[in-house]
């Protein structure tokens, strides 16, 4: 390090020594000379720093500061790069500047379309206010109809701006056409949104729409379709299903349902049908839903897909109540019909609302489980374990078992009578279920006991085979193969080595 500064600031006070005549002192001196203000700094800078240690590094540096044609290029690309780096940035900052003054004036006009729509909504609330004009407030509940109809944040802030008490008064206009338009503006401002329709229903709409319903000069069609959508739509809020349902709204929609009047139309009665099963979901409500003959209704309407899912659904909420489950049975020909949908449906959902409803009422009563072994359900259950949906096999084998509790307890027909498909236990199951005629009973001979034990045997190893070849005949139908592949050799063997315990109830 001393030697580095020696070395270069000798060099430097060389040249302010001219007595001096060795070959370092004249080169030094001329170099000094040569050098201008900047390189003289640079060098300087160097030499403290010890960076300019050699000569090398000295001529390199010099050359670099020097004023030959190399250099002069050199400085002028170097400048022609910053200035097209500069061009370069100053486009970039134009187009930045552009699209920042596109952003605020979209920002600006979509603030000022929105304060232009709450203008507007503002405007349509102060005209339903207007009870002395009826055509402004007709066309104001129009126009609140078709706004709230796409737009969740215009149902929002018309119900905050008070639209709904004016359009709710509106139902005791006379004017059928400011009525419907009332209905349809509450119908659509209650679309998914809970708030409103507790609103709807706490300012007294139910009590309107039914004095509407009740009306002796009698109500119009369009009236009556937009109050069944209005109870339609009011019903799926909890809050509000208590209040509909103890009303005289049920037996209203119980008569729209039913009605065979050409004027009612088939939406009507798919909307009172949802409406009847939204109310039946509240347990309070099945009390006034089974006043109405709604039950034997939907029993025989089952058949008729438009509205058999529905009429299942309905009926799996009733089954939930004793007496729900009393109005069911009572209705004829209940478990044939019931019994008939596993066989004939291939819908999911009614194969397992079906299985359902018969499994709580096979569970509850003995009487029912009677009545749905002489229907044949045995052989519908077999078969809806082997190729229903995963629930529907459970509550098939939960059916199966209820059934196989009254094994030997229930038999079809006298003991001694003829046998069928139907039977669902062993006949003479124990020798106290049935005894002899003759009266001998357990005084009998062994010989006759052996006897009967081995009919017995016989008769539930027909009936085996019977019910398994139904069972493959169904399965082979429904698959869409050919029927004389049923009942093979194989299967044949099959059955002919079954026994009674081969029986799942």
């Amino acid at each position: 390090m001393a030697n580095c500064h020696r070395n270069n600031v000798g060099n430097i006070v060389l040249g302010h020594h001219p007595t001096k005549t060795t070959t370092t002192f004249s080169t030094h001196f001329r170099l000094w000379n040569s050098l201008s203000a900047a390189s003289f700094r640079r060098v300087v800078l160097d030499a403290v720093s010890c960076g300019a240690s050699s000569r090398y590094h000295h001529r390199h540096t010099f050359d670099q500061n020097d004023d030959s044609p190399s250099a002069a290029s050199t400085a002028r690309s170097d400048s022609s790069i910053s200035d097209e780096k500069r061009r370069h940035q100053g486009s970039r900052s134009e187009k930045l500047s552009d699209l920042l003054s596109v952003a605020e004036s979209e920002a600006e006009a979509e603030t000022k379309k929105k304060e232009d729509a709450l203008e507007e909504m503002k405007r349509l609330v102060a005209e339903l206010h207007q009870g002395d004009d009826t055509v402004k407030r007709r066309e104001a509940a129009a126009t609140v109809r078709m706004l709230a109809k796409e737009d969740s944040h215009v149902r929002g802030t018309l119900a905050m701006l008070g639209a709904i008490p004016p359009l709710v008064a509106m139902l005791d206009s006379e004017d059928l056409d400011s009525q419907k338009a009332s209905l349809y503006a509450l119908l659509n401002l209650g679309i998914g949104n809970d708030a409103n329709k507790a609103a709807i229903v706490k300012v007294g709409s139910v009590h309107k729409m039914l004095k509407l319903i009740e009306s002796p000069e009698g109500l119009d069609s369009g009236v009556s379709e937009a109050i069944v959508a209005n109870f339609l739509g009011l019903s799926a809020l909890d809050s509000n299903k208590p209040i509909i349902g103890s009303s005289a709204a049920v037996p209203f929609l119980v008569r729209t349902l039913q009605s065979s009047d050409v004027k009612t139309s088939s939406q009507a009665k798919q909307d009172a049908l949802r409406a009847l099963y939204n109310l039946s979901i509240f347990p309070g409500n099945i009390s006034f839903i089974l006043e109405t003959h709604l039950v034997p209704f939907l029993i025989n309407s089952i058949g008729d897909m438009e509205v058999t899912e529905r009429s299942l659904s309905i009926l799996s909420n009733l089954v939930s109540t004793r007496e729900g489950r009393k109005a069911i049975s009572a209705v004829p020909d209940t478990f044939p019909i019931l019994v008939d949908v596993l066989n004939w449906t291939d819908s999911p959902e009614c194969q397992e609302k079906t299985s359902y409803v018969l499994m709580v009422m096979a569970h509850k009563s003995f009487g029912d489980r009677q009545g749905m072994i002489e229907a044949g359900i045995v052989s519908s259950l077999l078969e809806l374990s082997l190729l229903g949906t995963t629930l529907a096999q459970k509550r098939a084998s939960r059916m199966l078992g209820s059934l196989r509790v009254d094994k030997g307890k229930y038999v079809s027909g006298s003991c001694g009578g003829n046998l069928g498909a139907t039977v669902s236990a062993p006949i003479c199951g124990s020798s106290s279920s049935c005894a002899k005629p003759d009266g001998g009973g357990k005084e009998g001979s062994e010989e006759d006991e052996d006897m009967m034990m081995s009919d017995e045997k016989k008769a539930v190893k027909q009936l085996v085979q019977q019910s398994l070849q139904n069972n493959m005949r169904k399965i082979v139908k429904r698959a869409n193969l050919p029927h004389d592949i049923v009942p093979s050799d194989h299967f044949r063997s099959l059955t002919s080595s079954s026994t009674s315990k081969s029986l799942p109830f």
